[in-house]
């Protein structure tokens, strides 16, 4: 089993030369990579948050996933319904809907993200600031300050939903 950095690097480095992305899903089968991707999300706080059913971070084993390794090497690993919560806007009495994955599925989903990231990241523009590792609001401002000349104002808004009728 290769070390999960140098997988990701070697994926990274295929993003940076342009080549295409081949073999993603043998990389599921790569139990390094669940162990990076566990490392990552295990402290969050919807850790321990049942998602569909009463899986959680806890009781995670390397049994759990050698499990959903098979599972998706046999093509039978099943996607479970998240559960849906809705929760305070600020500043709004309307609340929104948030989705919770149940603990199998946001691991693979971490795995997944981690492989989709090293391709895709080294491709995309730097004055790109959304969604972005290292990279987000304070980063774009930090740009647009120092290195946009000439700039004298800025216009930002959500629109989603400003003709809506009142509630």
């Amino acid at each position: 089993m290769q070390n999960a950095e140098v997988v990701l690097s070697a994926i990274r480095k295929r993003g940076t030369e342009g080549k295409p992305l081949q073999r993603v899903y043998r990389q599921l089968f790569n139990r390094e990579l669940y162990l990076l991707a566990y490392g990552r999300i295990y402290r969050n706080a919807g850790a321990t948050t049942p998602g569909p059913d009463t899986e959680t971070v806890d009781g995670m084993s390397l049994e759990r996933i050698e499990k959903i390794i098979n599972l998706l090497k046999f093509e039978r690993y099943a996607w479970k319904p998240v559960r849906r919560v809705y929760i305070e806007k600020k500043y709004s009495i309307r609340k929104r809907p948030l989705g919770i994955p149940g603990w199998s599925d946001k691991l693979v989903q971490e795995v997944i993200r981690l492989i989709l990231e090293a391709f895709y990241e080294p491709q995309c523009s730097t004055r790109s600031h959304g969604f972005r590792p290292n990279r987000g609001c304070g980063t774009a401002l930090e740009e647009i300050l120092y290195k946009w000349d000439g700039t004298k104002w800025f216009i930002e808004g959500d629109i989603k939903g400003c003709l809506d009728p009142p509630s």
